[in-house]
């Protein structure tokens, strides 16, 4: 008896051909193990899972392929391209091998202040209340706010509460304070995100491509258009002198249209001489979409069944 998912993905699969749409999927991370502060990363063998129940029933091509038969008009609506967003190094050291496994090509979308030993600052917020001593725990949100830090569950509420109220801050005052909050805790880690190495390992991969994320993943509806320039055109000459490749795509940071970024910034990807871009706004590419404002599906539900179950309703629009 086939399990759940394949059995929901067998019906998605054939129904899929009656509506010529295109799914891309967004991943972060693929950690070798289940994380007590972040659970809902995926792992390794969910992942793997994953793409062999997706690799037997879809056709798994590259963004750029999908973009190609777009614009062509031949969409069959039974195909799905991988993306990652951020640069983070289980992407080499966990995702590529499967992605190999199962021969499923993927992009990269790369922020390239974070090459090299740079840490995003949602992350130092996990990882310094990871490491914050059991007790109470002050921190300086829209006003002082006090956790007590006991257990997995209390030090993940806290980490969610800090990042949700600092997200939008103007980057200067934003990473003041998560510097501030890290100097409670030593030695954070600094092998979370690529080294060099591992991106030109990735980009010699034949199943990869690299795209630019900006420099340092501001929210670029609040930071200054010149600012927002030197950003996505930075992180592009960043990633290409590193790779000795042309950057085509674009991934928004946070990515949804109207609150993270709009119409200037879509320019200023044009302008920076990206083909097209990718957001984080649930849907599926058509032929006719706005090749600089590509939806994306989010994976969240760790169980397959109800994984294909959402994958169905974004690919016929109910979502």
């Amino acid at each position: 008896m086939k399990a759940g998912g394949y059995v929901v993905i067998e019906a998605l699969a054939a129904l899929a051909m009656q509506r010529a749409r295109h799914h891309t999927l967004i991943f972060h991370r693929v950690l070798q193990n289940t994380d007590p502060m972040s659970p809902g990363e995926p792992t390794q063998d969910w992942f793997a899972r994953l793409m062999k129940m997706l690799a037997s029933h879809f056709e798994m091509i590259s963004l750029a392929e999908a973009m190609a038969r777009t614009q062509a008009g031949r969409l069959s609506g039974r195909t799905i391209s991988v993306t990652f967003d951020d640069g983070y190094a289980d992407n080499v050291t966990v995702a590529l091998p499967i992605l190999e496994e199962f021969n499923v090509p993927a992009t990269f979308f790369v922020a390239s202040g974070f090459v090299d030993g740079g840490r995003m600052w949602n992350d130092t917020i996990i990882e310094t209340f990871r490491r914050c001593e059991t007790g109470v725990c002050e921190v300086d949100l829209a006003e002082n706010k006090s956790f007590e830090l006991s257990d997995w569950e209390s030090r993940r509420a806290a980490a969610a509460e800090t990042i949700l109220a600092w997200k939008h801050l103007p980057p200067d005052e934003r990473q003041a304070r998560v510097d501030d909050l890290a100097e409670r805790v030593p030695n954070l880690p600094s092998n979370l995100m690529m080294t060099k190495e591992q991106l030109r390992a990735l980009a010699a991969s034949p199943l990869a491509t690299i795209g630019g994320h900006t420099r340092t993943h501001p929210i670029l509806a609040s930071i200054s258009d010149s600012d927002a320039e030197e950003e996505i055109e930075g992180g592009k000459r960043d990633l290409e002198g590193w790779t000795q490749r042309e950057m085509t795509l674009f991934a928004y940071p946070n990515g949804k249209f109207g609150r993270d970024y709009d119409a200037r910034h879509v320019a200023l990807v044009q302008q920076a001489g990206f083909s097209a871009a990718v957001a984080t706004d649930w849907g599926t590419l058509a032929t006719g979409c706005n090749l600089y404002a590509i939806p994306r599906f989010t994976p969240w539900q760790r169980n397959l069944s109800r994984f294909s179950i959402d994958l169905a309703r974004c690919h016929f629009g109910l979502i």
